[in-house]
């Protein structure tokens, strides 16, 4: 299906001077409940990023109850019952990617949960993992240690920055994409203005719905509360057509301006995965990094508590209503 381009409108950023353009786009593929088994791949594969986890195909995932499906949503989720040896492999969680590839388009996700927990590193995003990082890669929902806000970051091959001033309504950390840059910070963006964006604070309000829209242009990210009542009816809904010139200032907000995104990024899959204390030198060492850690109050270290405490982790789960792919 093609973007529509004809209810276009144009609304010009105050601070960078640049142009917040919408579209009206029509629903390409909805994901419900079961729907989840024939739409992504679950990869049983090591851990990119090295962390303290063992990733597990769909059958050994259903048999263990790691993840399950009923009319209406679908979950998915770590290991909450066996103590870990230090010479052993990590922690059973889910890693799955949408059979789908997606260029310019439009994702929503009905959240209801998503994981939580000290050494946990849950995300959602979209990458090419054949070409990566030359094709990408969005970080829609990232974050850990049950520090809030969540943080949207892209990263890409070199010559992607941000512009310092942005109209967004989250506070960017970063400005350069570079994956050789920065230690492959990326260059992300903190949703501080809403800190039940991650963790505890989303759970405890039942959710709610991330959303992204993907252009040569730009890329933006939104964020809804379950009871927000200004999220726009279209993509909480699921309509058939959605119109994103009427969702307002989105929560980040990447720009062309010195990024030709057209170049940067490829046709990228969805990706969900769950897992914990990182030590991946080029991925940010972010969960298991001794002194983000600490600052998060978590006890011990990373691995030692990851191994030693599953029952800490019966609240790492992601609960998805749906996705919604627009096109």
């Amino acid at each position: 299906m093609k973007l529509n381009t004809v209810n276009v409108s144009f609304a010009l950023a105050s601070l960078a001077g640049l142009a917040l353009a919408g579209a009206v786009y029509t629903l390409d593929d909805s994901i419900v409940g079961e729907d989840f088994y024939s739409s992504f791949n679950f990869e049983a594969i090591p851990d990119p990023t090295d962390g303290r986890v063992t990733y597990v195909n769909q059958s050994t995932a259903q048999m263990l109850n790691l993840t399950y499906a009923t009319s209406n949503t679908f979950i998915m989720r770590a290991d909450d019952t066996t103590v870990l040896t230090a010479s052993g492999p990590g922690r059973n969680s889910v890693r799955i990617r949408s059979n789908n590839q997606y260029t310019q388009h439009v994702v929503v996700f009905d959240m209801l949960h998503m994981p939580e927990g000290c050494g946990t590193w849950p995300a959602v995003w979209e990458t090419d993992e054949s070409n990566w990082p030359d094709g990408g890669e969005v970080d829609i929902v990232e974050g850990v240690n049950n520090v809030e806000p969540n943080q949207s970051t892209l990263h890409t091959s070199p010559n992607c920055t941000m512009p310092a001033n942005i109209t967004q309504l989250g506070t960017a950390v970063e400005t350069d994409c570079d994956t050789a840059a920065d230690g492959n910070a990326g260059c992300g963006v903190q949703l501080t203005e809403d800190y039940n964006s991650f963790g505890p604070g989303f759970n405890s309000i039942g959710g709610g719905w991330y959303a992204m829209e993907r252009t040569d242009s730009y890329i933006a990210v939104w964020f809804w509360e379950r009871d927000d009542d200004s999220a726009p009816s279209d993509a909480t809904s699921g309509a058939g057509t959605i119109d994103t010139t009427s969702w307002g200032t989105p929560a980040a907000y990447f720009p062309n301006t010195d990024c030709d995104l057209a170049t940067h990024f490829d046709a990228n899959n969805i990706i969900i995965n769950l897992t914990f204390c990182e030590s991946c030198l080029t991925c940010g060492d972010w969960a298991g990094n001794a002194a983000v850690y600490a600052a998060s109050g978590c006890p011990s270290d990373c691995v030692t508590y990851v191994d030693s405490n599953p029952t800490a982790f019966t609240n790492a789960y992601f609960q998805f209503s749906s996705i919604n792919i627009y096109t």
